[in-house]
């Protein structure tokens, strides 16, 4: 396997707008201290604890304050990602185009010249609030130099894959990017291949067999041990900081979860050191990863990340995140749906459909693959219908119907059609149809770039309770990514979020955290309340 090359080698290589580490701002606060190695906040956190008195069902809310102190280091180093199904759609896509922003390499379409860009990346392709100036105007930085983040164009890449093409090949079968960006990146790309993979027939669709032929043999625990060493060789042979690995492959179906099964962290290892039959591919790819200290997020909709996995995560002090690539018809319902709650407005049904040609959507043209893309994409609406017990009565939910067909003339444009029925004032009926055509990949790409800078800069962080506690890094499982994930992954006993704005919310107030900054919000009282 040959890793794409952080070095500028080559005549047409540009420097990118900024290079890792970089930030926008520096804060001015006696509670925030700089060093040559990192940033370091006090912060108070601020929140409402709310109880109910029985007798008279009245609520009594509490202001709180719990006094944090972050650490960040400053320093990104040299960082590297491993993807599982590199020669995906997703993988090889990404792959190139980062190569075509790295080297600032430009295209012919019939609209003219086409400059690379990190467009739908939130990171790279968004800004945040940072404050007022002297004028009350607002001032927005890039989200990605709020604090030290690693840059997409340092990113050392590689990974596995069941099929044996290379990068360039795999990127021409794949049929996403524009044909002269794709002659223009094939001979570098042609020169990386993926590093062979694990295949168990049973957990993807039948129709994947004929690309299988890139595998690893051996027993369960003999393919753990095979994943763990690559890991540490990609490691060592790029003189790596930290590698993040991320299943960008198939969607498997769901495994069971049972007692004495996977539902330790020890259960789980001796069920792969005796080959047990319910243990996927995307489980024994996490389990390498977190024994290697490389966190490991999912991006298809399978259990990949089951109690056992969790639990060694805990106890290795590494991080999970998943499930599941939000990039187009999840992310539009997850703000209508709320949007929709939010105005006192009830919907009684929603009816998802849609059709694509990619091999996302062939091997999701089998039942079991399906019912795990179905599970994933039916839970968006919950938290939001459970906010408001005005509309819904306890138990009561919007019927939620999901409909995916594999149609290969449409290749990966994705046609997405949605139908929101809902009550309004006095038993009236609204109706809104959307029609939405989604390049698959090029939304989802993005996501991998996203979900690879948060979850780097995660590794970098540290907190503690009071001056003398030992200083802690997150939990485990980086709920902070659920912006970018249709089905987040939380810690035990935590409140899943779906609503993209609390999600974006979240991610940004927790940066201004790390820096010592109050959360935003639009409260504008420097506007309303004169002096």
């Amino acid at each position: 396997m040959s890793p794409i090359n952080n070095l500028a080698n080559s005549a047409d290589a540009a420097a990118p707008a900024t290079a890792s580490g970089s930030t926008a701002f520096k804060v001015d606060s006696p509670s925030v201290r700089y060093t040559d190695s990192s940033i370091e906040s006090d912060y108070v956190y601020d929140s409402t604890v709310v109880s109910r008195d029985a007798a008279s069902g009245k609520y009594s809310a509490k202001p709180t304050q719990v006094h944090y102190k972050f650490r960040t280091k400053t320093n990104v180093g040299r960082v590297g990602l491993m993807m599982v199904g590199w020669g995906g759609n997703n993988g090889s896509t990404v792959t190139a185009s980062i190569l075509a922003n790295r080297k600032g390499i430009s295209w012919e379409t019939r609209k003219g010249t086409q400059e690379p860009n990190y467009f739908g990346s939130l990171m790279m392709a968004s800004t945040v609030k940072l404050g007022v100036d002297e004028q009350l105007k607002d001032v927005y930085v890039p989200f990605n130099e709020v604090v030290p983040m690693a840059h997409p164009n340092d990113i050392v890449i590689g990974g596995w894959d069941i099929n044996s093409k290379n990068i360039g090949d795999a990127m021409r079968r794949a049929q996403v990017l524009p044909v002269d960006l794709q002659r223009r990146v094939y001979d570098e790309l042609a020169e990386l291949k993926p590093l062979p993979s694990v295949y168990y027939p049973d957990f993807i669709a039948a129709n994947q067999e004929e690309r299988a032929d890139n595998l690893i043999g051996g027993t369960k625990q003999e393919q753990l041990d095979h994943l763990r060493k690559d890991i540490r060789d990609f490691k060592q042979a790029n003189g790596l900081d930290r590698v993040i690995v991320m299943w960008t492959a198939n969607t498997e179906r769901y495994a069971d979860v049972a007692a004495g099964l996977n539902d330790t962290a020890d259960n789980l290892l001796q069920s792969i050191a005796n080959g047990h039959s319910e243990v996927s591919p995307s489980t024994l790819f996490a389990v390498a990863s977190i024994l290697e200290g490389a966190p490991f997020i999912n991006g298809s909709p399978q259990n990949t990340l089951v109690p056992g996995v969790i639990a060694l995560a805990e106890r290795e002090h590494t991080f999970v995140g998943g499930d599941d690539f939000k990039s187009g018809q999840t992310k539009i319902k997850s703000v209508l749906a709320e949007f929709l709650v939010n105005a006192g407005i009830k919907p009684l049904a929603i009816t998802s459909y849609n059709h694509l040609g990619n091999n996302d959507g062939c091997n999701l043209s089998a039942p079991a693959q399906f019912r795990s893309k179905e599970i994933s994409k039916s839970s968006v609406v919950d938290d939001m219908v459970g906010a408001n017990h005005l509309l819904y009565k306890k138990g009561e939910h919007p019927d939620h119907t999901i409909v995916i067909k594999y149609v290969p003339s449409v290749g990966d444009s994705k046609r997405a059609m949605d139908e929101y029925v809902s009550e309004i004032f006095m038993g009236g009926l609204n109706t809104i149809s959307l029609y939405n055509t989604c390049e698959d990949s090029l939304l989802a790409s993005p996501l991998i770039i996203d979900l690879f800078m948060m979850t780097e800069l995660m590794t970098r962080v540290t907190y503690r309770q009071g001056d003398d506690a030992e200083w802690l890094p997150f939990h485990s499982v980086l709920s902070i990514l659920s912006y970018m994930l249709k089905a987040p992954v939380v810690a035990p006993n935590t409140p899943v979020v779906n609503a993209l704005a609390k999600q974006r919310m979240a991610m940004e107030n927790i940066l201004r955290a790390f820096v010592g900054l109050p959360p935003n919000n639009e409260m504008m009282l420097e506007h309303k309340a004169f002096h």
